[in-house]
């Protein structure tokens, strides 16, 4: 900024691009995209030193649409954002193929939705059902809002579908037992990883949901934690008391995270909250600590969901444990793993001799 003759408050986002741009253009390999500068500019900007980034500007009937189309799906249908976005993106193309600046959505027939989303799949835009998913959301938010006369979301075709999803993919026996071993309890990073890794492995939550949890969600006098599921859907589960020891051996010597309220956070500075990307680095952490090949953070959500099951749990407890909305979702934890096979190997009849 100096070189460039600019004061504090001239640094905009059309400034950062400049710099960017000059960095990538001189072959640098750090800080040349946004999210590489934003840990800075966001410091700047909470100091006051740099303006705030100026609001985008919604101009147009197709940008007005997209715009009130993303705040239907985060306000009323209760999705991420993340997923919010790709469905703008989606609709997106969709309406840029009606006409450049117009709507041009009052004359939409079945066919026009069905030609939109074969020409997107042979072109690679996304799977089919990703895609599908995204044109039926926004065939209803236009039908809802009287741009079109009708209901053309039953129109997208479905996507092609497995009806017998394979078995989920426990952890072999000992597994999970040596993950929270490798953990050095004597540290603060051993105390997070091991209280992250019992919330995964005992209560099966998601990794986004374990990045999410504020300190505020857990009732330590009720024994109870809240969990920010998908779909915006808050739900409190017990808390069992080897996974409270763990959390509160973990809370009562953690570092200072200022005023970042996530139980867990990064141990080096700026001490914020993991991310969901960041839960999942604990977890092949501990997979590398234990000697044991890499697995995904889900992997320990369908052990605890196949120990219970095991165990005797009825379906409807293992619906209950996950959160699932739909019991069909849960139907997949009846299928027979190998484990399973070899108990029904020992009570199962000969074969009758000779038999063919």
């Amino acid at each position: 900024m100096a070189g460039e003759g600019l004061e504090p408050a001239e640094l905009t986002d059309l400034q950062i691009g400049r710099f960017l741009r000059v960095r990538r253009d001189a072959g640098y390999s750090q800080l040349v995209s946004p999210r590489g500068v934003a840990p800075l500019v966001g410091y700047l900007r909470a100091q006051g030193a740099v303006p705030e980034p100026a609001p985008a500007i919604v101009d147009g009937p197709v940008e007005q649409l997209l715009a009130g189309f993303a705040g239907y799906l985060v306000r009323e249908r209760g999705v991420s954002a993340s997923t919010a976005g790709y469905y703008r993106r989606v609709a997106g193309v969709f309406l840029s193929g009606r006409g450049p600046g117009r709507l041009g959505v009052a004359d939409l027939t079945a066919k026009d939705v069905t030609d939109f989303l074969l020409a997107e799949v042979r072109r690679g835009g996304g799977s089919v059902g990703h895609v599908a998913g995204a044109l039926r959301s926004l065939l209803r938010f236009l039908h809802l809002q009287g741009q079109i006369p009708w209901p053309l979301a039953a129109a997208v075709p479905t996507g092609p579908g497995w009806h017998r999803p394979s078995s989920p993919r426990a952890l072999p026996a000992g597994w999970v037992s040596r993950l929270l071993a490798g953990c050095d309890r004597r540290t603060t990073v051993g105390r997070r990883d091991y209280a992250i890794l019992i919330l995964l492995a005992r209560l099966g939550l998601r990794a986004g949901e374990v990045a999410a949890l504020l300190l505020a969600d857990i009732d330590w006098r009720a024994g109870e934690i809240v969990v920010r599921g998908k779909g915006n859907r808050w739900e409190r589960l017990p808390l069992p008391t080897d996974v409270g020891q763990a959390l509160a051996g973990y809370l009562t010597r953690r570092r200072p995270g200022g005023t970042d309220r996530h139980v867990f956070l990064a141990v080096r500075a700026p001490h914020i909250g993991l991310s969901l990307h960041g839960v999942c680095s604990v977890v092949r952490a501990a997979c590398a600590r234990a000697g044991l090949p890499r697995i995904g953070a889900h992997r320990l959500r369908h052990t605890a969901a196949t120990e219970i099951r095991r165990a005797g749990a009825p379906l409807s407890e293992v619906a209950q444990l996950l959160r699932h909305r739909r019991l069909a979702t849960t139907a997949v934890y009846t299928s027979v793993d190998q484990a399973d096979r070899e108990t029904l190997r020992a009570i199962a009849r000969p074969w009758p001799a000779g038999a063919r």
